[in-house]
């Protein structure tokens, strides 16, 4: 959980909404997927998960006010253009959210104030382009953490949509297998939290998942 495929390539996949007289709107039964950490078919305990691995559970951010920083230097720095993408994705799929979201070019790393979300290049557990995975978890409530790490391979794979994806399972997205009801890993609802990844929107039932949480 908290990662994608490597095997992800990219499919042509139904939009989530269709342009109708009214302007734009979604099928009746889109609003219906309930991909959010602890809904129905996901109670899972937040625990800390291990460096760079897919296993364990999905948490959410600890607050509204996101705040994420991209690693600059070392084994784990961001390429110019993997920068620009998370840059991106920040400011026109999630900061247009009721998450309030912000570049911290200052990172803390403990305390009562650590930065959200650290993103990475770099290897993660084979067969996997991505993972996401909580550094500090939080005792109550019980799916939240304090600090998340996202990290996702290079050579290309650095892209928009999958950085949505991930970013997606920081602030507490699920795959279908995990929502309530159950859906496809390919519901075309679930926006770029599918599974395989081809689209960078979220659509419009994972923006409202993400305002019911913050």
């Amino acid at each position: 959980m908290g990662s994608i495929r490597k095997s992800w390539i990219p499919i042509a996949v139904a939009v989530w909404a269709v342009s109708g007289a009214g302007g734009w709107w979604t099928a009746a039964w889109a609003v219906n997927t309930d991909n959010r950490v602890g809904n129905l078919n996901y109670q899972v305990e937040c625990v800390n998960g291990v460096e760079g691995s897919v296993q364990g559970p999905v948490c959410r951010t600890d607050n509204a006010t996101l705040s994420y920083y991209m690693d600059s230097s070392g084994e784990f720095e961001l390429e110019s253009p993997d920068r620009e993408h998370v840059t991106w994705i920040m400011a026109n799929r999630y900061d247009p959210t009721d998450l309030s979201v912000s570049y911290d070019s200052s990172p803390t790393f403990s305390g009562s104030a650590e930065t959200d979300v650290i993103y990475q290049e770099g290897i993660v557990t084979s067969g996997y382009i991505g993972a996401t995975w909580c550094n500090d978890s939080s005792p109550s409530p019980i799916y939240e953490c304090d600090q998340q790490y996202v990290r996702i391979r290079g050579n290309g794979v650095y892209d928009r949509p999958v950085v949505c994806h991930e970013t997606g399972h920081a602030v507490g997205l699920l795959h279908g297998q995990n929502s309530s009801p159950v859906t496809s890993n390919s519901d075309p609802d679930l926006g770029c939290m599918t599974t395989p990844v081809s689209t960078s929107l979220l659509g419009q039932n994972q923006i409202n998942r993400i305002n019911s949480m913050y």
